[in-house]
């Protein structure tokens, strides 16, 4: 089915061509059949109308004293004696006079090039009559004596032998028409194929990316549409070859992560199903399975809330809070622990009002930074964070001077799955949660740092306005 597919594009196209030349050539020769003709018939009428003059003149000249029917009688000749084609003489009244052959066709008498003449301007008319195969072309002429139209003059001419020269001048060209009919033909069949080739590979291409390969490559390098195509096609492969990489580190970490309190807590389970069991180790082992426990609760959660932001199906429930009250929240849930942990954490606040917020989603951002700062600065070391408020937004920052991030792995910390060389994360998805939900509240969250230095991070977030 996809092959006929292919083959129908290579025929629209073929087709396209094929109208476009066709019409062009169609076009071309109609309007050199009617310049043609033109040309030929003008150049008749004209000879004729010469014919005409030079009989007129005559007439002015040797007869104008008589009258138009006496000199018909008397000299019957005088007007077509030097021409070969039929002549007739009317009167004033538009009645046939005289015709060279003998011939009168009341199709011919009627024509409105007689009319036209009559009223003082020259007429041509061109068509079939009665006695003749061929067309004729008939030249009417007012004679005019003394500023009055006395009658007319009229030559008749066949146009067997201009009809004759405009066919053959037409076959010439009609065959001319063929042979650029058949080369357009040839050369579009080519252009089809340079275009539909490509795509057919790049087909095959993807259908053994789709198949699992991704380690092929399109080697299509033009710099046109089909070169963007295999570029993009290239581009995708390789980003789903980082995805798929990603993917199976993260299955590898989380699952490395999940069996480490897993046996943990097996491993006391075990050892707690004893009677002999004394009381300090019942609370070692209660207090081990609970830490246990909570992080692996914790470790669902951020899995949770990372597949739900993917699927875009994270909303955020605005209501106005204050600056204050949460970062003094904030400050109650982390100090114990870095007093815990012997680290100086820092608390220092110079905004106030309010702030329209998610304040769940907010405090699970401010919690999981503190925790990473928390992580990687040793004993005795120094967090601070500090909260101001710019205009119409508030921005936090938290400082510590722990043991700092890579210049190579600095550009990649809000990756989904990433997880540095001296990374204690559990999965690498920690960060790039709460890259999404500041970018939920349309704010920006930016992380600074050196080896040996410490980590700065700075998040802004629009104070924003209930509705």
């Amino acid at each position: 089915m996809e092959i006929r597919r292919v083959k129908s594009i290579r025929n629209k196209l073929l087709q396209g061509i094929f109208v476009i030349i066709f019409s062009t050539v169609m076009f071309l020769n109609i309007l050199l059949l009617i310049f043609v003709r033109k040309y030929y018939y003008d150049n008749t009428e004209d000879l004729l109308k010469s014919r005409i003059q030079v009989s007129i003149n005559f007439y002015n000249k040797y007869f104008s004293s008589r009258s138009l029917s006496e000199t018909i009688y008397d000299n019957i000749d005088t007007f077509w004696n030097e021409n070969n084609v039929q002549v007739e003489i009317f009167d004033s009244n538009g009645n046939l006079l005289m015709d060279s052959i003998g011939i009168k066709d009341d199709k011919l008498i009627s024509t409105p090039d007689i009319s036209k003449a009559l009223k003082g301007e020259a007429a041509r008319w061109i068509g079939k009559v009665d006695y003749y195969d061929d067309k004729v072309m008939a030249v009417s002429y007012p004679l005019i004596i003394d500023g009055d139209i006395i009658g007319l003059i009229r030559f008749i001419t066949s146009l067997e032998a201009i009809d004759a020269v405009i066919t053959n001048i037409m076959v010439i060209f009609s065959g001319i028409s063929i042979a650029v009919l058949i080369i357009g033909m040839i050369l579009g069949v080519f252009l089809a194929n340079s275009i539909i080739n490509p795509i057919k590979y790049l087909k095959e291409i993807a259908e053994k990316m789709g198949s699992g390969n991704l380690n092929i490559r399109s080697s299509i390098s033009s710099q046109d549409e089909i070169g963007q195509l295999s570029n993009t096609l290239n581009f995708m492969a390789n980003e789903i070859s980082k995805r798929e990489q990603l993917k199976n580190e993260f299955i590898s970490s989380v699952s490395h992560e999940l069996r480490t309190p897993l046996t943990a807590i097996k491993g006391w389970t075990i050892t707690l199903n004893n009677d002999k069991t004394d009381k300090d180790t019942l609370k070692l082992g209660f207090e081990i399975i609970e830490k246990e426990t909570d992080r692996l609760s914790l470790m669902v959660e951020e899995l949770l809330d990372f597949s739900r932001l993917i699927n875009e199906k994270v909303t955020i429930d605005l209501k106005s809070i204050n600056i204050v009250d949460f970062i003094n929240h904030i400050q109650s849930f982390m100090g114990p622990r870095a007093k815990k942990e012997r680290i100086n954490l820092q608390f220092r606040t110079e905004a106030n009002g309010n702030m329209y917020v998610d304040s769940n989603r907010l405090k699970q951002v401010f919690i999981n930074i503190l925790d990473n700062s928390l992580k990687f600065t040793e004993e005795d070391g120094n967090i601070k964070f500090t909260t101001i408020k710019i205009n119409n937004k508030v921005k936090f920052i938290i400082e510590d001077d722990g043991c700092g991030i890579s210049e190579e792995d600095l550009p990649r910390i809000k990756e989904k799955f990433f997880k540095g060389k001296n990374s204690k994360s559990q999965n690498g998805i920690g960060l790039s949660i709460c890259d999404e939900i500041i970018k939920l509240h349309q704010g920006v969250l930016n992380i600074y740092s050196k080896i040996g230095i410490g980590t700065k991070v700075e998040i802004i977030i629009p104070i924003n306005e209930e509705e």
